[in-house]
């Protein structure tokens, strides 16, 4: 049984006096003006909601500042001595691996399958599970983790780790709430924080709601919906305020009305999608023989390796391949630049070796790049004006991100906010349709599916074998 300190139970026992008071004198003050006690109870039950959303708004944009500043201090640094890259990527590789093998293993890889993982399991009697996959030390080493491996020129994302890090911020709302408090249960806040991280990663609200009800959810949505939609509003607004309005990626110019360009829209989806889900095969697959290394020093040796394969296809092919991707999508859309022969394949390659060196680093950011630089060749093969190369890039976009998250909803909507291109949203719809039909004959479960399972699998185990150890003694 666990022993709780005699700090932390006069803590506990401190804060339930005082938010039993507190709860007494609002529904004093609520009887004096005759307010309905049910109001009452679920304006206190909202008020731990409205806290943890506005500090995910914050936390969102703190960590997107680190990341950009650790992604550029990097690109900055090899685009000045290009052979450092070769002593850069294998050390920050290694460090990214170290920081969550050591101290939070599971703050490893996107985040998305951990806090999915969590809504598996909460509410039941593997709470220690939840606390391995959304504990604040988790929180901590998935920032430090994916800065170290993106500084390195890793090419992952920080959208899917804001999703775990907004989960664990909400988890730990709830247990520092006092247990006389009205309170959501644990599913829900849980649901809530991921839908309020990717709103507040992207800055697109719909994409949060989306993504929430068609990747997160399992339950009937009039069961959440006040507090899933009041918790990317006010994360929303928390992350305008210190950044100001803004898109992900801008207004990039397009022109859709030409009914010869939805082939080439089905083209494009079609590949992309076998591309975005022959890439979450690779991941998953070469996941599966790490985690049979029997030594901690053979990882850290891989990690190293996978560095330095990174180091070698920027040194000697092209160092698109370093990075979030995100400076190649924009340049892509707005610039009107050919992509060379490489920029494809190193957007293959580079979320590849990043993702299985064991470092934190989401794919969402990777796979739109992926998808981008895919849709701009096809538009430049076909010759085809500016304009409608911008839809076939979008279209890309759409596809390889379907292709890996299966997830057709969220990706056409959240390209969609992106970019405010509300012109083409039937291109977008048609590309995650396509996208996602094409992406089933690579792969039949989707990648963040069998992810959760692994997860899942080991919290599991890590508490079964914790409940035999404290039986023992």
């Amino acid at each position: 049984m666990k022993t709780v300190s005699p700090l932390r139970r006069r803590y506990f026992r401190f804060s339930n006096r005082i938010s039993l008071r507190v709860k007494q004198g609002i529904f004093a003050y609520a009887a004096k003006f005759r307010v309905s006690r049910e109001i009452t109870e679920n304006f206190m039950r909202s008020v731990p909601l409205w806290i943890a959303s506005a500090c995910v708004g914050g936390v969102a944009v703190l960590y997107a500042s680190l990341f950009a500043r650790a992604e550029a201090a990097g690109l900055n640094l090899v685009a000045k001595k290009p052979w450092l890259i070769f002593f850069l990527a294998p050390a920050s590789f290694i460090a990214a691996w170290y920081c969550v093998h050591r101290f939070a293993p599971m703050a490893r890889g996107s985040g998305i399958p951990q806090i999915s993982a969590a809504l598996e399991i909460s509410g039941t009697n593997a709470q220690s599970g939840v606390e391995r996959l959304l504990g604040l030390r988790v929180l901590v080493l998935k920032i430090l983790s994916s800065c170290l491996l993106v500084f390195g020129g890793g090419a992952v994302g920080r959208e899917g780790p804001t999703i775990q890090i907004s989960g664990a911020l909400f988890r730990f709302m709830d247990r520092i709430t006092p247990s006389h408090w009205p309170m959501y249960s644990e599913k829900v806040l849980l649901l809530t924080g991921g839908a309020a991280g990717l709103a507040a990663a992207f800055n697109t609200p719909l994409g949060g709601i989306v993504f929430a009800i068609e990747e997160l959810s399992k339950l009937h949505f009039s069961s959440f919906r006040t507090t899933l939609l009041t918790g990317v509003i006010i994360s929303g607004f928390a992350a305008q305020m210190l950044l100001g309005p803004y898109l992900y990626l801008g207004y990039p110019r397009v022109a859709g009305n030409s009914l010869s360009l939805i082939w080439f829209v089905v083209l494009t989806a079609v590949f992309s999608g076998l591309a975005g889900a022959a890439l979450s095969r690779l991941i998953l697959g070469f996941l599966m023989i790490m985690r049979r290394l029997d030594s901690d020093i053979k990882k850290m040796i891989v990690a190293g390796m996978l560095g330095l394969a990174m180091a070698c296809l920027a040194y000697f092919f092209s160092p698109t391949v370093l990075g979030s991707g995100k400076e190649i999508m924009v340049s892509l859309l707005f610039t009107g630049d050919t992509p060379s022969e490489y920029t494809m394949p190193m957007r293959f390659f580079g979320p590849l070796l990043s993702f299985i060196s064991g470092g934190a680093g989401g794919i969402f950011a990777p796979a739109l790049a992926g998808g981008a630089s895919l849709g701009a060749v096809i538009a430049g093969a076909a010759g085809i004006s500016p304009e409608q190369t911008n839809v076939l890039i979008l279209t890309g976009m759409v596809g390889f991100l379907t292709g890996i998250t299966r997830s057709p909803f969220t990706s056409a909507i959240l390209v969609l906010e992106m970019t405010d291109r509300h012109s083409v949203i039937f291109y977008l719809m048609l590309a995650s349709l396509i996208g996602m039909a094409s992406a089933w004959f690579v792969s039949r479960e989707p990648f963040y599916e069998s992810l959760k399972k692994m997860y899942l699998g080991e919290v599991l185990d890590a508490s079964l074998a914790k409940q035999k150890k404290s039986g023992r003694a």
